[in-house]
């Protein structure tokens, strides 16, 4: 496979030379002059979601890899924005976040690892204002921060459970003050929700400079800003807010920036990513992470509400195997032919394909196909589609790449198509001017199905205190488990009559949105017990495999 030289990747878009400064052989970055030459042309926005996951995924980024292949193939000027991989699942259970196959993104060893150094200077800009922080609590001086009191938390893009909770500051007065302290995994960190979100380097800097880093002795809220943090961090993260470009397989062009996680975090690319995008392209097929109730979710009412984007519909990916694990099929026979355990995971489908209706928009059922898949259950959900008024694509991208892609390919134009008259408009589930409990309620009920949520006395203390911030008016961000609908990673297929229940509730006063965490969330993850670092090879010619599942 031959790469193209990043400059033709950018020419197919209509980014000059000069706009595409390269990062390294076959990695650039975007200039983000090249937004204000445009004129405001805006492309289609097209939502890649999917049904919850069986732990392995289901293949959302390779579908997405696979759509925009099949649009080129098209003859659509379409790019993919897609979000960076972290460490932590590469060497995790998951392994690289590139696709997979023959839709996969290129060069995926380098994007997998380092690629342009994004997240190493988004873990760097979270640790300095975490050593700025400390100074603070050393010195007493700009701000005389209580150290029993300090909410800033240390970042690794790594999985390291025993760094969740540490002791810092030890070995007498001169090394520091002791104190407990965190780490968080650099997708989790707000520092990458703020990357995300941010418009440009001035609002970067407002937004670094809002955050809360802790409180003084007499309870008044200290900010990055506070500690003079935030003009320091955007010097870290300047070329970290240009957006990426890389490429198909096939030689197409993707923007692949920021990886904030979609069950702690956001879990979107970044918006100037999706902005650039939106400039050059007729059609932008962009993801959010794990399944709708999720990732799609928080970019319809975060990402969409607080950057005025809408997407003009969404591709909801499913695979039988995932149907039948919802069905109640046993893990070791969701590969095998079960008509039964298919037609119950139904139940589950049908929830989403609600949810997506809630917000307004129309779908597209895409199928990931996998070897073992029988006509006879694809006919099965073919007819729930169809029952539905719901289309369906079987996609073969994972094998054939934008060949295999050709129907979801021309089934999302012609959905695309039939909005051009009237664009679905912004229809979000809450209000922000609702009570925090109110949006965390309409998510729940809306989205995941739950009777009711409660909220531990903790977390009813966390919001208590969250007003006296001024932050209640903020967007909600869930945290909750991606393996089900509910809470508990155990109910599986449409679980009802369940009340959700959160037991804290943080302010990201920067990244504009206060995280509420259920069930057993954690924003430092552990390595399994087979991680997936063990089966790395790097080879005499520097190739490095083993990144990748199967691999």
């Amino acid at each position: 496979m031959t790469l193209r030289a990043m400059t033709d990747v950018g020419a197919e878009l209509g980014l000059s030379p000069e706009d595409v400064l390269p990062w390294g052989t076959h990695r650039a970055k975007v200039s983000l002059d090249a937004l204000g030459k445009r004129g405001g042309r805006q492309g289609r926005l097209v939502l890649v979601s999917a049904i919850n996951p069986t732990p392995p995924g289901e293949g959302k980024t390779t579908m997405s890899v696979a759509l925009a292949m099949g649009l080129r193939k098209r003859g659509r000027r379409v790019v993919a924005a897609l979000r960076e991989p972290s460490l932590g699942p590469v060497f995790g259970v998951k392994g690289g976040g590139t696709g997979g196959g023959q839709a996969s993104l290129e060069p995926a060893a380098d994007i997998n690892l380092h690629f342009t150094g994004d997240l190493h200077a988004i873990t760097s800009a979270n640790n300095l204002l975490a050593a700025l922080v400390d100074n603070a609590v050393f010195y007493g001086q700009p701000v005389a921060l209580d150290a029993t009191r300090v909410r800033w938390r240390r970042a690794l893009d790594m999985n390291d459970r025993f760094l969740r909770n540490v002791i810092v500051g030890l070995g007498g007065k001169a090394q520091g003050v002791p104190r407990e302290d965190h780490f968080d995994i650099t997708a989790a960190s707000e520092v990458m929700a703020i990357l995300a979100l941010a418009e440009g380097l001035k609002d970067l800097e407002a937004r670094l400079g809002r955050v809360i880093i802790g409180h003084t002795r007499d309870g008044q809220p200290v900010r990055a800003r506070d500690v003079d943090a935030a003009a320091a961090m955007v010097a870290l993260l300047k070329d970290a807010l240009m957006p990426n470009l890389a490429q198909t397989r096939e030689g197409g062009p993707a923007l692949v920036h920021a990886g904030p996680f979609a069950n702690i975090a956001h879990g979107c690319s970044s918006v100037l990513g999706t902005r650039v995008g939106l400039a050059y392209a007729d059609e932008v097929i962009t993801e959010a992470g794990f399944g709708f109730d999720l990732g799609a979710e928080k970019f319809l009412d975060i990402k969409c509400r607080g950057s005025g984007l809408w997407p003009r519909g969404v591709v909801l990916v499913v695979t039988l195997r995932a149907l039948k694990h919802h069905g109640g099929a046993a893990p070791a026979r969701v590969a095998e032919p079960d008509r039964e355990a298919l037609v119950r995971g139904f139940a589950h489908l049908e929830k989403h394909l609600e949810s997506v209706a809630a917000f307004g928009l129309p779908a597209v059922l895409c199928v990931n196909r996998f070897p073992q898949d029988t006509e006879a259950e694809l006919e099965e959900l073919r007819a729930f589609g169809k029952a539905r008024g719901v289309e369906l694509a079987v996609c073969d991208g994972f094998s054939r790449g934008g060949d295999g892609a050709l129907e979801l390919a021309d089934r999302v134009l012609e959905l695309l198509d039939g909005t051009d008259a009237a664009p679905p408009q912004p229809r979000f589930l809450y209000d922000v001017a609702q009570t925090p409990e109110e949006k965390v309620a309409a998510i729940a009920r809306t989205v995941y199905g739950a009777d009711d949520v409660a909220f531990t006395a903790s977390a009813k203390k966390d919001l208590d205190a969250i007003r006296e911030l001024g932050g209640a008016g903020l967007p909600v961000c869930m945290a909750k488990t991606h393996l089900s609908l509910s809470d508990d990673p155990s109910k599986l297929g449409r679980p009802r009559g369940f009340t959700l229940t959160v037991r804290e509730v943080r302010l990201s006063a920067g990244a504009g949105f206060m995280v509420a965490l259920t069930g057993d969330i954690l924003t430092m993850p552990g390595l399994p017990r087979e991680p997936a670092a063990r089966r790395v090879t790097v080879h005499d010619d520097g190739r490095v495999t083993g990144l990748m599942q199967g691999e």
